[in-house]
């Protein structure tokens, strides 16, 4: 199995791309370190994806709170030793409504997850894997870090520094044998979506569902299994000479644009 006994930490983790890609790591023989906002979340959602309770960790933090990122880093290398793979994964799509319409409070939140919270992932990850000499770490960026999104202002600009961030940590981590890379999928469905699909048609969920994929090549979302088998592959060894790069998985949604 290509990740045998290798520890895997995933923010994030109670729902969507999180809970699958740790139900997919450790099918293949991976150790969880499991972190999301929401612990009864994280430990509903881990009983149902029938995860190992031997071989995963359950930890409660916020990924905007650098105490909290700097506990569950050091609680997963308290428990498990080390961390090989991190899939930093946690974010939020915020309040819909034009730049002029926004509020200050909502571009900081969006942006407190989406880009502070992949920023200290890195910076207290990278620390880990930098005495270890070698890791891997995936960065869940978006589609929407590489193009504009009218109503979706703090969303798009939280995500297009995360492809930023995931280039910088490439380069700084290159000499430790450190891997970074970014997924930058289209939409994908699971409730995240579902918040984006309601707030852009209060009226019409469905209308907004059937406007979003087709506006897709391929003619609907992603799954999140989809992602998560992206992901696995980017962490192995496989892809061993890939770091610095972000990987478009959007049903040719990237074909229609530079």
């Amino acid at each position: 199995m290509r990740f045998q006994d290798k520890i895997v930490l995933i923010t994030g983790a109670s729902g969507g791309i999180g809970i699958k890609a740790a139900e997919l790591f450790q099918a293949e023989g991976a150790k969880l370190a499991l972190v999301d906002l929401n612990k009864t979340a994280l430990e509903k959602a881990s009983s149902e994806a029938n995860l190992d309770k031997d071989n995963t960790l359950l930890v409660a933090g916020d990924v905007s709170k650098e105490n909290d990122v700097q506990a569950f880093v050091d609680h997963t290398v308290a428990h498990y030793g080390q961390i090989d793979i991190f899939i930093n994964n946690a974010g939020i799509n915020g309040e819909f409504g034009l730049l002029t319409e926004q509020t200050l409070a909502n571009f900081q939140n969006v942006l407190n997850v989406n880009t502070t919270g992949v920023f200290l992932g890195l910076k207290y990850v990278m620390k880990v894997m930098k005495k270890q000499q070698n890791g891997v770490i995936v960065n869940t960026a978006s589609n929407g870090g590489l193009l504009g999104a009218p109503g979706m202002g703090p969303y798009v600009a939280s995500k297009h520094a995360v492809i930023a961030l995931t280039k910088t940590a490439a380069l700084e981590g290159a000499a430790e044998n450190i891997r970074v890379v970014a997924v930058a999928p289209s939409g994908v469905d699971t409730a995240m979506i579902r918040s984006i699909e309601k707030n852009t048609n209060p009226d019409n969920v469905e209308e907004a569902r059937k406007q979003f994929e087709a506006s897709v090549p391929l003619n609907r979302y992603a799954t999140a299994e989809e992602i998560a088998k992206l992901m696995l592959f980017l962490s192995s060894e496989e892809a061993s000479f890939i770091t610095g790069s972000y990987y478009r998985i959007d049903g040719g949604q990237g074909a229609t644009s530079v």
